[in-house]
């Protein structure tokens, strides 16, 4: 084999144990994140249940996310009228009056679990990644081992029941104010009645919709959750391993939070939602 054949042959063999290695991290990584959320849960049930410390997490991960999640909510509707309502009316005149089905059933099953739970996971799931983060490397967590704390049941649970309990309430919220943005913008630029808006979406949304946007959410909820404070805990390398461990964590989960939505949507067509 020539010079030139054996550098080529060199930078092959590199490339593919560069794919390999990152084959085996990736499985690596999906298993250990497996055996992180299988503790979690495990933990749920186990005593003593911090309360305070829960109630704090639904403050932070609910509460606080309200503006976020109904602010950027209520555009989402009013540019989605915009942008369907034009093109209808340009298409047939009067067709708008349907524009109250259209972006009701989007916002119900699409745009308001995902929009929602997307813009979360820049908020909470940062915060959540930083703190967790924050503690790993300054050995807080070491700490409340050496205290005979499971850090899995303290830092891990109370920020995992939060968000699967108020993520679904804020995507809630969201749908109501995305489907009032839509009213608004049809009864300003199309002179469709808030009522006949409203009968319009009753036709086409019903309860199974409903459930299938809120339950997507609750998934949404644990994945965000869950990926964040998994980053943390593998943080390290001082204020530049915080970084990167947040920034991770907000990727991985709009990621997940994409990726998982269209197997759920796959999985609840099959029950009929």
């Amino acid at each position: 084999m020539s010079a030139y054949g054996q550098i080529v042959f060199m930078h092959m063999v590199k490339a593919f144990q560069r794919i390999g290695e990152g084959v085996l991290n990736l499985f690596e990584t999906i298993g250990a994140l497996s055996i992180f959320s299988a503790q979690t849960v495990r933990w749920i049930f186990a005593s003593p249940f911090d309360g305070k410390y829960f109630l704090h997490q639904l403050n932070e991960v609910g509460v606080k996310s309200i503006p976020v999640g109904l602010v950027s909510s209520f555009f989402v509707g009013m540019v989605m009228g915009l942008q369907i309502g034009a093109p209808m009316e340009r298409f047939m005149e009067g067709i708008a009056s349907f524009l109250g089905a259209g972006i009701s059933i989007a916002m119900v099953r699409e745009l308001a679990p995902v929009l929602t739970s997307v813009l979360l996971a820049g908020r909470v799931g940062s915060s959540m990644a930083a703190e967790v983060g924050t503690m790993k490397v300054t050995e807080q967590i070491d700490a409340l081992t050496t205290l005979a704390t499971n850090p899995i049941h303290y830092l891990s649970v109370p920020r995992f029941l939060a968000s699967v309990v108020t993520i679904p309430m804020v995507v809630t919220l969201a749908i109501l104010v995305g489907n009032f943005g839509g009213a608004v913008i049809s009864y300003f630029m199309f002179n469709i009645p808030i009522s006949q808006y409203a009968e319009s979406a009753q036709r086409i949304v019903n309860l199974s919709d409903l459930l299938s946007g809120i339950s997507k959410s609750v998934f949404f909820g644990a994945e965000i959750a869950l990926i964040s404070t998994f980053t943390g805990f593998r943080a390290s390398g001082g204020a530049k391993g915080v970084g990167s461990a947040t920034i991770s964590a907000v990727v991985n989960s709009i990621m997940m939070i994409i990726v998982s939505d269209y197997f759920i949507s796959y999985l609840f067509q099959l029950v009929g939602w």
